[in-house]
């Protein structure tokens, strides 16, 4: 038999809880003395301790908790009910994190505000280019950052695996498509490689046009922070009297893989 202190030690409950869960019948002691008043439990009471603190977890309240522990509800029913739990605390986490991040974007931006601005826009023509790329649609730009990263590195693999050397930096583009955006990771290739570029599986080889006049500016750091500059450069554009038109894109002039914060992309955007 143990006492309450000891029961408490090894379970890691306070003495006044244990009290407390005695007081509402959810865990009364294996014996009470009738002179002294103190209580026992048995190492057997464990199993019971563990399902009222899951059950509590799971978020039944403590009036709810004495039926289901008189059920005698199994370790296997109780495993599935703490998994499911698990699952939806999981989730939660993962959109606290999401909606952290985005304050967090919120917050530089308005704090950019009260900045001066340390960009330099530059006003120049963009030349043709012959792509090897892979393409897709997205309903929300929310989706863009998850999907453009796997679509680079299959485009990768493939181009490599086919002995393909770029002709320049990687180029990733976006266009509006009514309430759609399409996107397009790419990687500039020689007239002399079409061929090899034709015969990869998922990727297709097209011309990006020449653009008469576009605005541009250069992003340092990671992607995470890009769409800052991207405001950016759309207030300058807008600052000159110009509106966007076609389709805008992000070359990639550097990328070390093992220092996100050390990128260096040029933003462009084509203007009318």
């Amino acid at each position: 038999m143990l006492t309450i202190g000891e029961f408490a030690r090894f379970t890691g409950v306070s003495v006044r809880r244990l009290r407390h869960y005695d007081a509402l019948g959810l865990l009364p002691p294996a014996s009470v003395d009738v002179a002294t008043g103190y209580r026992r439990y048995t190492a057997a009471q464990f199993h019971r301790l563990h399902r009222l603190l899951a059950l509590q977890d799971l978020g039944f309240t403590l009036e709810q908790m004495g039926p289901v522990l008189d059920a005698q509800v199994g370790a296997h029913e109780m495993r599935a009910m703490l998994l499911a739990r698990h699952a939806e605390l999981v989730d939660a986490i993962e959109a606290d994190r999401a909606r952290l991040g985005r304050i967090e974007a919120r917050l530089r931006l308005i704090e950019r505000e009260m900045e001066m601005p340390d960009l330099q826009f530059e006003d120049k023509s963009l030349p043709a280019v012959l792509l090897a790329q892979i393409t897709d649609e997205v309903e929300r730009v929310e989706e863009i950052g998850a999907r453009i990263g796997p679509m680079f590195g299959r485009l990768m693999g493939g181009v490599m695996g086919a002995g393909i050397e770029p002709a320049g930096a990687n180029v990733a583009w976006y266009e509006g498509r009514g309430e759609r955006t399409g996107i397009g990771a790419a990687v500039p290739i020689a007239e002399d490689a079409r061929a090899e570029a034709e015969s990869i599986a998922g990727v297709e080889v097209s011309t990006l046009s020449a653009v008469e006049r576009a605005v541009t500016v250069v992003h340092h750091g990671a992607m995470d922070t890009i769409g800052e500059t991207w405001q950016a450069l759309e207030t300058e554009v807008e600052r000159r009297g110009l509106h966007a038109v076609g389709t805008c894109r992000e070359v990639y002039l550097e990328e070390p893989q093992d220092n996100p914060d050390a990128w260096v992309t040029e933003l462009q955007q084509p203007v009318g």
